[in-house]
């Protein structure tokens, strides 16, 4: 049945909406899921939790296999919950596309990177749908997660589909809900954040309410897809934007002698008017590096310039380059030396800390910046043991996490801490590094002060 905000709509006679809603309402629908992986994975456990039967769909074929023995391959995932998923017959990957019409509601989440000129990616969106439309059937919904620009559902996902002959809002239904998966926060997963939903007609947005309804604590339901593909830039924007007045704050008062990071946290003890964000040595994860320039890009075939997101992301962009310059400073003044021969260990691959994934780090922007200065670079994370092939630095795959020890800290020139992982002992390593350039402030929260500490 179409969920309560909907009841009082006037929705068209259709039977196979009809059919699909009962089975959405009584759990018997099965639920596919196109790519296992940040946000796919944990959505495809909500939806057996919630008692659904899930399809996982993904290209690669080993990452299918260790999904289906139980191996997730992403540190906060407990892959024993899909393996206990499998046993009940509740869950099951495939590289298989073919088998999409056994699914009756298809989520999509694919990335959407950037190309090397900064404009939007959507091969893969593209590329998935045109694998959907050959096994496309009358009675499924189609749910787009995948951060894009408002208007993508309609004028790329939606033609694709249709050209199966099947019509959108008739035979098959259509959605876009933006993830907003947060990879390690510890107070909010999958099923307890509110889902923003947007259907193609009524019909599509009924259904969509409904299936994210038996899944998340709360859906909240808005007029249009377009709709709710700008929600999600909006809320990545937002972050990005304010990120980066704080990067220029940090600039600005730093050269006043003052540190941003002590303003921010006598800002925050405003119980209103101020939410605190923090500096960094750049823009790291799936998001906020990419959504800004999603709708830059979209923008200018309204000819609107979007100069403060702009402007955001040219700051943000920068701050890699700022840290090197920082480093290289810190060097000549405390060492006498400069960064060409130089030996600098990086804390921290992950783009956040506490979880494994490098997507967009700034480490790895920084890495290359340190070695086109000159310097010989090791890494230590201990989420990240081992560099994966990436399109912007290919040339880092394969390097492997070196392990922390007294002797291996103190035979490197300079530790630039890139990432503040919880699980380091900072006291040691402030005890046994020549230098130490701080750009998350991890020192200090753990009580460490020596002169050895540069922040930047």
């Amino acid at each position: 049945m179409p969920p309560p905000a909907l009841e009082q709509a006037e929705l068209p006679e259709n039977a196979v909406f009809k059919k699909l809603s009962a089975a959405i309402g009584e759990r018997t629908a099965r639920v596919g899921v196109i790519g296992l992986g940040y946000v796919g994975l944990p959505l495809a456990i909500t939806a057996t939790q919630a008692g659904f039967a899930v399809l996982g769909f993904d290209i690669d074929v080993d990452r299918v296999e260790c999904i289906n023995a139980g191996e997730t391959m992403i540190r906060h995932i407990d892959g024993a919950v899909l393996k206990q998923a499998s046993d009940k017959g509740l869950f099951e990957a495939t590289a298989d596309f073919s088998r999409l019409s056994e699914a009756d509601a298809v989520l999509i989440c694919v990335p959407t990177p950037l190309t090397r000129h900064r404009e939007p990616d959507l091969s893969f969106v593209s590329s998935t749908a045109a694998v959907m439309a050959q096994y496309l059937r009358a009675g499924q919904l189609i749910v787009l997660e995948s951060t894009t620009y408002p208007g993508t559902t309609d004028e790329v996902l939606r033609p694709i589909l249709e050209e199966s002959g099947l019509k959108s809002g008739h035979d098959f239904f259509l959605a876009f809900s933006p993830e907003r998966e947060d990879p390690g926060n510890p107070d909010y997963g999958t099923s307890t954040i509110p889902k923003v939903v947007g259907g193609d007609g009524p019909l599509a947005m009924a259904l969509a309410d409904a299936l994210y309804s038996a899944l998340v604590a709360r859906t909240v339901p808005v007029s249009s897809t377009a709709t709710a593909e700008a929600v999600k830039l909006t809320e990545n924007i937002f972050r990005a934007v304010n990120i980066a007045l704080v990067n220029e704050l940090k600039i600005v008062y730093e050269a006043m002698g003052i540190d941003v990071w002590e303003v921010i946290d006598a800002a925050k003890t405003k119980p209103f008017g101020f939410m605190p964000f923090y500096p960094g040595p750049g823009l790291g994860g799936h998001c906020i590096p990419i959504d800004p320039f999603y709708l830059t890009w979209k923008a200018r075939e309204y000819e609107i310039s979007t100069r403060f997101v702009e402007l955001a992301g040219e700051i943000n962009t920068s701050m890699p380059r700022r840290v090197v310059d920082k480093i290289a400073r810190a060097m000549d003044e405390h060492l006498r030396r400069g960064l060409n021969g130089a030996r600098v260990l990086v804390l921290g691959v992950a783009y956040k800390k506490n979880v494994d994934d490098k997507r967009e780090s700034p480490s790895l922007k920084l890495i290359d910046l340190l070695e086109e200065r000159g310097a010989s670079t090791d890494y230590h994370d201990p989420h990240i043991a081992e560099l994966t092939m990436s399109r912007e630095h290919p040339g880092l795959a394969g390097r492997r996490s070196i392990s922390l020890t007294v002797s291996s800290v103190a035979s490197y020139d300079a530790v630039l801490i890139a990432t503040d992982h919880d699980g380091v002992d900072y006291g040691m390593v402030l005890e046994n590094a020549k230098l130490v350039v701080d750009t998350r402030n991890a020192c200090a929260r753990h009580g460490l002060i020596s002169e050895k500490i540069v922040k930047a």
